[in-house]
């Protein structure tokens, strides 16, 4: 398999594992700090991470230079994390999900400016039918709910949340020096983790974590584990296999995983002309899975 294919894979289950820290999220945001929770998440997923790769790949001095990498990276990720919690506190599911389908076009746009990464005219193509097929699944079809769109407070802190993960797709290649992804993640976490506690110290300290209910704690261990560890991995190893745009662009498959996800948790069931929005989604990654032209 070559390495372009295994970076297709990686954001494919990349995606699926998101979208469940969605619906989880939306249901435990409320009930916590947004500050509060990442920190928990960072500590929990970093210390997985860092026994994973202690026990594998071991975590050479080496992967130490240039500390001031993982500051960056773990900046950015934190950043996307807290605002997105602290969006859905306020912002309903639908444009909230919409704004985070932008995320690919300014993923193509960084990776430009960050890697001068030409984003073809067929790349082109296909993240604008990923856009509408993600829009199309989000709405339900409904055309009356997408022109009812309103953008609140929420979305707007979600939005930049959203700029910072854009970001970080191109810089994983930018600043990694050859360590895996396994150690790179690992030093990416720990960073995030420092930042996070001197930022929200206050927060991790007046929550009263033995009065939270159990579906803060089953979000928590959800989103620490499944949606960051192993994403965090999975998003670095395809980030030095793929172009940004592409990395991105599976977000584009979040919305159809999340219809999934809703109904594992017993919420109703999507029309059937949500398909057709899911058909456009599908051309869209075929179309990415095509090498590009010389």
């Amino acid at each position: 398999m070559s390495p372009s294919s295994q970076g297709h894979l990686a954001m494919l289950a990349f995606s699926a594992l998101v979208a469940g820290s969605f619906s989880l999220g939306a249901l435990a945001a409320p009930l916590i700090s947004p500050a509060a929770l990442t920190v928990a998440r960072f500590a929990l997923a970093g210390a997985a991470v860092g026994l994973v790769a202690s026990l594998t790949s071991g975590l050479p001095r080496q992967a130490a230079t240039a500390p001031w990498r993982y500051l960056v990276l773990g900046g950015l990720l934190a950043a996307y994390f807290v605002l997105m919690f602290k969006g859905l506190q306020t912002a309903e599911a639908i444009p909230t999900a919409a704004v985070f389908t932008l995320t690919p076009l300014m993923a193509a746009g960084f990776g430009w400016v960050l890697l001068r990464q030409v984003t073809s005219a067929r790349m082109a193509l296909a993240l604008g039918l990923g856009g509408i097929g993600a829009l199309w699944v989000i709405f339900r079809g409904d055309l009356r709910a997408a022109l009812a769109l309103h953008v609140g407070r929420g979305e707007v802190i979600y939005f930049f949340g959203c700029v910072a993960h854009a970001i970080y797709a191109p810089m994983v290649r930018k600043l990694n020096r050859g360590e895996s992804a396994l150690v790179f993640t690992f030093g990416t976490m720990l960073a995030g983790f420092v930042l996070l506690v001197l930022w929200g110290a206050r927060d991790v300290l007046e929550t009263d974590w033995t009065a939270l209910p159990p579906i803060v704690w089953i979000c928590l261990v959800y989103v620490a584990f499944a949606a960051s560890s192993m994403t965090f991995v999975l998003l670095q190893y395809a980030a030095l296999r793929l172009p940004a745009a592409k990395v991105m662009a599976y977000t584009y498959l979040v919305p159809a995983w999340v219809i999934l996800w809703e109904l594992a948790l017993g919420h109703d069931h999507p029309p059937l002309n949500v398909l057709g929005g899911v058909g456009l989604i599908l051309l869209a990654l075929g179309l990415l899975l095509k090498n590009e032209s010389p």
